[in-house]
């Protein structure tokens, strides 16, 4: 199998946007063909107009400017439930990407479905832990290397079980997502702005080829929650867990806070634009520990040059996004953790996360960059405000916060190999955190 991986700035911008054309398309292989209910999502679904319809509605409904401001007071309710419920573990030590995890995966399903997924009581529901599990077991099998696509000969023989694992692990999401689906066909909740209502909705016009069947639904609500709750609460843990290690950006971070925002109230949406040193501090963790360190394959339609290279139809491409986010030749001292190089003045001060430069590019690019780019960056960016602003973190049994473990788990997505375990000592004023709705 011929494989091409882009490991610079400057060689994936010839892919993704000279090119970008003729490499929208990815490479099919049993295991994303059946989790995506036969390619009916929007991450591994080929390129045309249905894709193109899919993403037009999710913009339309979930990612534009107007429905990310009618969902602004949804995202500050529960991120506010989360403050609450690490407040009352001042006493012990939390699992903060779980807690995260359950806090973007509700988030995401009001703005979808208009519920939560998870019971109130979120340290106690099961389904929480069990769609935690799909998900980190999903990264990993998507990740892993499969004798079978790369020798037919031995797939049927299914030597390594990842077939066995893939029909596991989907009956699993199944079950999780149609109970889903049908609480919300039957809910009594008002639905006309939620995204599952909308594809309902349009699937009712009952214009040919429009339609939109369950199967369908359920493999974009599958892309929506995996892929947008995941790789944030991720990136968050990561973030968290370098300002605990380097305690004096921390203190830069909340001495910005302070000013900006003050102690005596939690810090709005709104006060994110005036927080430069916080978003050059999220800019700095998706370059040094992108969510996706490997873009999603992506695989040449025809044959083409590129840098005086042919480039074979049917080729992969991979993009090593994790290498060029390191790449010496683009970063000063590349492994070091300096949000200071995205500040005005700085070296790379007009860098953008969203698909503008090609020194960082943890959404990918192109036609098939991350449709949730908008919302990723905002859910990221609010959720460290409000961590690194209510809570100072210790890490458990006195460890030095410069021996805290970075160390990177295997899998699709860029986890922790020892999940960040700390207390949060609250750090405002008492009435902010006693006015907390219960």
């Amino acid at each position: 199998m011929h494989v091409v991986v882009a490991a610079s700035g400057v060689v994936a911008e010839q892919f993704l946007k000279v090119h970008d054309a003729n490499f929208c398309n990815r490479p099919v292989n049993f295991r994303t063909t059946y989790m995506t209910y036969n390619l009916q999502d929007l991450i591994f679904a080929p390129y045309g107009p249905r894709l193109r319809l899919l993403r037009k509605l999710s913009t339309v409904h979930m990612f534009s400017a107007k429905a990310l401001d009618d969902f602004t007071q949804l995202r500050q309710e529960e991120v506010k439930r989360l403050i609450r419920n690490l407040a009352r573990s001042e006493s012990k030590t939390v699992k903060l990407g779980q807690l995260l995890n359950i806090c973007t995966t509700n988030t995401l399903s009001r703005m979808m479905i208009g519920r939560r997924v998870f019971n109130d009581d979120d340290s106690c529901d099961p389904r929480a832990d069990e769609f935690k599990s799909i998900v980190v077991e999903l990264m990993v099998l998507v990740g892993t290397y499969n004798i079978g696509d790369f020798i037919p000969l031995f797939d049927w023989l299914d030597l390594q079980g990842v077939k066995a694992k893939t029909r596991y692990l989907h009956k699993r999401l199944d079950a999780f997502l149609t109970t889903i689906l049908e609480e919300h066909k039957i809910s009594k909740i008002e639905q006309h702005q939620n995204f599952v209502s909308a594809l309902l909705s349009h699937k009712d016009t009952n214009q040919e080829g429009d339609e939109f069947l369950d199967d369908e639904i359920k493999a974009i609500f599958a892309d929506m929650l995996i892929a947008g709750t995941d790789t944030s609460s991720s990136t968050i843990e990561w973030t968290i867990a370098e300002l605990i290690k380097n305690p004096q950006i921390m203190n830069k971070v909340q001495q910005e806070l302070n000013t900006v925002v003050g102690q005596d109230r939690l810090v709005t949406e709104l006060d994110l634009a005036n927080l430069p040193y916080l978003q050059a501090v999220v800019k700095e963790t998706l370059r040094l520990h992108p969510p996706t360190p490997l873009s999603l394959p992506r695989v040449a339609e025809e044959s083409c040059e590129i840098f005086g290279y042919h480039i074979p139809k049917g080729a992969t491409l991979l993009v090593n996004i994790w290498a060029i986010g390191r790449d010496p030749n683009e970063w000063i001292d590349p492994l070091e953790f300096k949000p200071e190089r995205f500040l005005p003045g700085s070296e790379k001060a007009d860098v953008d996360v969203k698909d503008n430069n090609f020194e960082v590019i943890p959404f990918g690019a192109g036609r098939r960059i991350c449709v949730g780019v908008s919302l990723g960056v905002k859910v990221v960016q609010f959720l460290v405000a409000t961590l690194a602003q209510a809570f100072n973190w210790e890490l458990e049994n006195g460890i030095d916060p410069k021996k805290l473990n970075m160390d990177e788990a295997f899998g699709l997505t860029l986890q922790r190999a020892v999940p960040l375990s700390a207390f949060p000592r609250p750090r405002l004023s008492r009435n902010v955190y006693s006015s907390l709705s219960s």
